[in-house]
């Protein structure tokens, strides 16, 4: 009589499990999982960026894509993909700090706009001659040299403060280093006396005072103005480029003192940067457009 050793290792039965088969369901439950994901993600945690214009030069160029921090400044309508309304106000609400580069609503347009807090409520922020005045004191600002700016199809110079240098290729501004009280400093570029500029009305004219004259600012000289509760002054790095808190906000210019409610996020860091010159349809100036210096840049 023989004996039949017992292999626990193999299973009771010799059936097969049947193998289970992916079903439209479930992929259809798989993709709804993931755009749930993404979503809270993009509204609570970090969401993408561009940046079109040249007002925060030298940090911030022309064809920078970074990504901003949702949740510093609290959550708000304006933080949900389509802005639906859910509640009013912002909740875990908070500041920032000055120094802070913000993305916010544009209070006229609603277009996304960066850039940077130089005065908080409470704060009186003045301009003289090109320095910033805080609370009556003037900013510490030392010459920094000079920015080069490598030009391409998204960066020109500007001739009334830029230089084209090195053949055509790279434009040079007069660069300062910006302390705040906290001690935090950043680069700030300066084309000099620009003098008054006349005001648009947000509908292709001029702004006209009650005497009907043309409006104007000289953005190196504003008269002190106090920050009310709620609001923000923000300012561009590039001064004299920069349509901000110094003008009134007006369909495609100024934004006036920018209400805390529009905060979407604050500016983290340079995901991806480009020149302008890539193209669809030819895959390899994907990378050869790319910055590839700035890729990772911290703000």
């Amino acid at each position: 009589m023989r004996e039949h050793a017992l292999d626990t290792n193999s299973p009771a039965t010799s059936a097969e499990e049947p193998e289970k088969k992916e079903t439209l369901g479930s992929f259809l439950w798989f993709v709804a999982k993931l755009v749930i994901a993404v979503l809270i993600f993009r509204s609570f945690i970090f969401s993408p960026f561009t940046i079109p214009s040249e007002s925060m030069l030298p940090n911030l160029r022309n064809g920078d894509y970074l990504v901003a921090a949702k949740w510093p400044y609290g959550f708000s309508k304006l933080s949900l993909p389509g802005q639906p309304a859910l509640f009013e106000g912002r909740i875990f609400a908070s500041l920032p700090e000055r120094g802070d580069v913000v993305i916010f609503k544009h209070p006229v347009t609603g277009a996304d706009y960066v850039k940077r807090v130089i005065g908080l409520p409470g704060d009186t922020v003045a301009m003289e001659d090109g320095v910033v005045v805080l609370n009556g004191e003037a900013l510490a600002r030392e010459d920094a040299g000079h920015a080069d700016i490598a030009m391409g199809p998204n960066t020109a110079c500007r001739s009334d403060g830029g230089v084209v240098v090195e053949g055509g290729t790279v434009c040079r501004y007069r660069q300062f280093r910006e302390t705040l009280p906290s001690r935090e400093s950043y680069m700030t570029i300066d084309f000099g006396a620009v003098g008054a500029r006349f005001l648009t009305d947000g509908n292709g004219g001029l702004s006209l005072d009650a005497g009907g004259a043309p409006l104007r600012i000289d953005p190196d000289n504003i008269a002190p103005v106090v920050v009310p509760e709620g609001k923000l002054f923000v300012m561009g790095d590039n001064r004299d480029n920069s349509l901000d808190s110094r003008f009134p906000a007006v369909r495609d210019g100024g934004v006036g003192l920018v209400d805390a409610d529009l905060l979407v996020g604050r500016a983290s860091r340079v995901l991806w940067s480009t020149d302008g010159s890539a193209e669809w349809l030819l895959p390899w100036t994907w990378f050869t457009a790319a910055r590839w210096d700035r890729i990772g840049s911290d703000l």
